[in-house]
């Protein structure tokens, strides 16, 4: 990732909640009886989500996709967002829909599995399944920046208002045809571009929000050895961004009777939309109807 650094004090004062894109979360009706939400990641679109979205609901299942919060507002609100916000719109989709299901399960990309381990975690009993694909406590990927681990040192000083990370080849994208798509928006993006955004998401990622991650990582750390509900871990050998030992970390702390690691060999991080994805629908779908690997 490329350092950007932006001094630009006004922006931190903005406090309403301009949102510039429209909401592009999404429903689908299913024909089963049982619903599935799906998490898009930080800085993402529920767009990443589509193809799992579509085939899941394809096998029967009612699908609810919702945009975190302030994902597709300008970034400097993005980036004042706490990861409570973001878990709180998960919390919310999931109330919509409590109660109206013979079961509920839930699947999350990258932070996106984060948040669904915790409403497993806060409705326990009540989540059928829980699917964590590319699961990121640690930044531990064969192309993270060596300087990661100095991170913590700006996320307690003001400094960590003005610091961007541009997103940089591979994006997460094994197949290249995607990924030359995504070139193609991020190389010429700045930090002000909502261009695409809704499409590919944000092409630089806010030092605040690596802070937030790393305190929803803390939270969630200590709860795992509460979770019960059948966990399933989805991660590249080759994830470029969070390496498997995130997977492995998860799987040994949850106390899930059912638990499972499924490990890909084809793809990088976004494995929703990479070059094994309708393996990951398979997987899931086969987890979530009570199949054994």
């Amino acid at each position: 990732m490329a350092v950007t650094f932006s001094f630009n004090i006004k922006n931190l004062f903005r406090s309403v909640p301009k949102t510039d894109l429209p909401d592009n979360g999404f429903e689908l009706p299913g024909t089963n009886g049982d619903a599935i939400i799906l998490i898009h990641g930080m800085t993402g679109t529920p767009h990443e989500m589509r193809f799992l979205a579509n085939y899941l609901n394809r096998q029967g299942y009612a699908v609810y996709c919702p945009r975190l919060a302030n994902h597709g507002a300008p970034l400097h609100i993005l980036q004042m967002s706490k990861w409570q916000d973001f878990y709180q719109t998960v919390r919310q989709s999931y109330l919509q829909i409590r109660g109206q299901y013979k079961h509920i399960y839930t699947g999350g990309l990258s932070m996106g599995a984060l948040l669904a381990l915790l409403l497993a975690d806060e409705f326990k009993g009540e989540i059928d399944g829980v699917s964590c694909l590319s699961p990121t406590l640690f930044y531990d990927g064969w192309n993270s920046p060596w300087y990661r681990c100095l991170l913590p040192l700006a996320y307690n000083t003001p400094l960590k208002y003005f610091f961007y990370f541009k997103e940089e080849p591979p994006y997460g994208i094994k197949n290249e045809a995607v990924r030359r798509r995504i070139h193609d928006f991020y190389s010429r993006a700045d930090l002000h571009s909502m261009e695409s955004v809704q499409q590919y998401g944000y092409p630089f990622f806010p030092l605040t929000l690596l802070h937030q991650l790393q305190k929803l990582v803390k939270h969630l750390s200590g709860r795992l050895h509460e979770i019960s509900t059948p966990v399933q871990l989805i991660q590249a050998k080759h994830d470029d961004m969070s390496s498997e030992r995130n997977s492995q970390f998860i799987y040994n702390r949850v106390r899930s009777d059912r638990k499972e690691l499924v490990f890909l060999h084809n793809s990088y991080h976004i494995i929703t939309a990479d070059q094994e994805r309708n393996t990951v629908a398979q997987h899931m779908q086969r987890f979530f109807s009570g199949q054994p690997i």
